[in-house]
């Protein structure tokens, strides 16, 4: 039977269509509820569109709301010319409704800004870093993007051959440092300090907090180690084939997965068994299918 990748790909993206916009929805929201908030009322450069519409509202005098959708019609036009339809279409509807979220949000923002002051800024980024973090990953969770400087990023990797990791990083630090030249060094300190916290939240949005630690286990000791994991931990464990790299020796290792509540008193009993076991421990964010692992502790 002939395999469809772009079939699957599109039977996924099809998956929960309307939960997902309205996920997508709450986090444009979130965004532009914390550009009207802060970052433009403290002329906080970031980096993206929104950094660069504070930049042109400061330097140019052209509204920021103008800026917006100006630069998203550009960007949605180059879009179709470079990256074509397809692409296009997939980035549009997150790239229209942030500028859109702006203008809705613009009041709201102001009468919560009046009412609502935080007497220490410092308590104010961390604030934002977190909005901005909450409402970025759940859009991402969710297989959205607000276009932008996505869209440019996409572009760069298309025709500059540069890896979309590298210019994102690139592309948002030139701007962050812009906001430095015209603001102040205290603007760039800010802006890192927000991207970092935010970095740090839309991680944990789309990776999820570690509750449990996948152990690969090299052990003279194998036997008793797996029965350890399967008598005590009551889970599953794989007996893995493994060759030596520099003495081709074969030989066998075990992976399982432990809940991270019962990683110390797993790795000292595995010592205890084995004290020269060669360990390789890695967070593990979700754990689908297989044996379940026991609700008793491992004591």
């Amino acid at each position: 039977m002939f395999f469809n990748a772009n079939k699957i790909i599109e039977i996924v993206r099809e998956k929960n269509r309307i939960s997902r916009i309205l996920v997508l929805i709450i986090g444009t929201f979130l965004l532009a509820l914390a550009y009207n908030m802060f970052l433009k009322t403290d002329n906080i450069v970031v980096g993206g569109i929104t950094g660069l519409s504070i930049l042109f509202q400061s330097v140019f005098k052209v509204d920021s709301s103008f800026f917006l959708y100006a630069f998203t019609i550009i960007i949605l036009i180059l879009s179709l010319f470079t990256l074509g339809v397809k692409e296009t279409v997939k980035g549009s509807f997150g790239a229209v409704l942030y500028p859109v979220m702006v203008s809705v949000t613009a009041p709201l923002s102001l009468y919560l800004h009046q009412h609502y002051v935080l007497d220490n800024f410092l308590i104010e980024i961390l604030v934002v870093g977190l909005i901005l973090g909450f409402g970025s990953g759940i859009i991402y969770k969710v297989g959205y993007s607000t276009g932008g400087n996505d869209t440019i990023v996409q572009i760069i990797n298309k025709y500059a051959k540069i890896p979309i990791g590298k210019a994102v990083f690139v592309s948002n630090l030139v701007i962050i440092l812009l906001g430095g030249a015209f603001f102040g060094i205290n603007n760039v300190v800010y802006a890192i300090i927000i991207v970092y916290i935010e970095g740090m939240v839309v991680d944990k949005i789309l990776l999820g907090i570690s509750d449990s630690k996948q152990f690969f286990i090299h052990t003279k000791e194998l036997s008793k180690v797996r029965e350890l994991i399967i008598e005590k931990l009551n889970t599953g464990v794989t007996v893995i084939e493994t060759t030596g790299g520099f003495t081709h020796k074969k030989n066998k290792m075990l992976m399982c997965v432990v809940a991270t509540k019962d990683y110390y008193l797993f790795k000292e009993a595995v010592l205890e068994i084995d004290p020269e076991a060669f360990f390789v421990i890695n967070d593990c964010y979700e754990v689908s299918g297989g044996v379940k692992r026991s609700q008793l502790p491992f004591v």
